[in-house]
């Protein structure tokens, strides 16, 4: 497993780094991530917990790292977390199913030719 503290320090001083050479994709970024805490429709804590599941469906462990950090500071429980991660199973799953329809499609179809 992955230091987290170390992988967000790792990730942030790149950041910075990246920020100083491309400034304008890094200010989009964080207009693009601040903008549900600007509606607040969700509330923080739904917002993160979005954001864990579709973490582990990208397979990213920075994200990962980032924002299990910020669930930790907002509070958010083992049982949210464990529901979400759930939803991410689930979903991981379903595309599983949906692409081996596919998979199934293009075998008939390329058997016809």
């Amino acid at each position: 497993m992955l230091e987290w503290k170390e992988t967000i320090q790792d990730i942030s001083s790149r950041l910075t780094e990246l920020s100083t050479r491309a400034p304008d994709t890094l200010r989009g970024f964080a207009l693009v991530a601040g903008a549900g805490a600007n509606t607040n429709h969700l509330g923080a804590k739904t917002r993160e917990l979005i954001a864990l599941a579709v973490a582990v469906t990208t397979r990213c462990d920075g994200c990962i790292a980032f924002h299990a950090a910020e669930a930790v500071k907002l509070g958010v429980t083992d049982d949210e977390i464990a529901e979400a991660l759930g939803v991410a199973i689930n979903l991981n799953a379903g595309a599983a199913i949906t692409y081996s329809t596919h998979m199934l499609d293009a075998i008939d179809k390329l058997k016809q030719e």
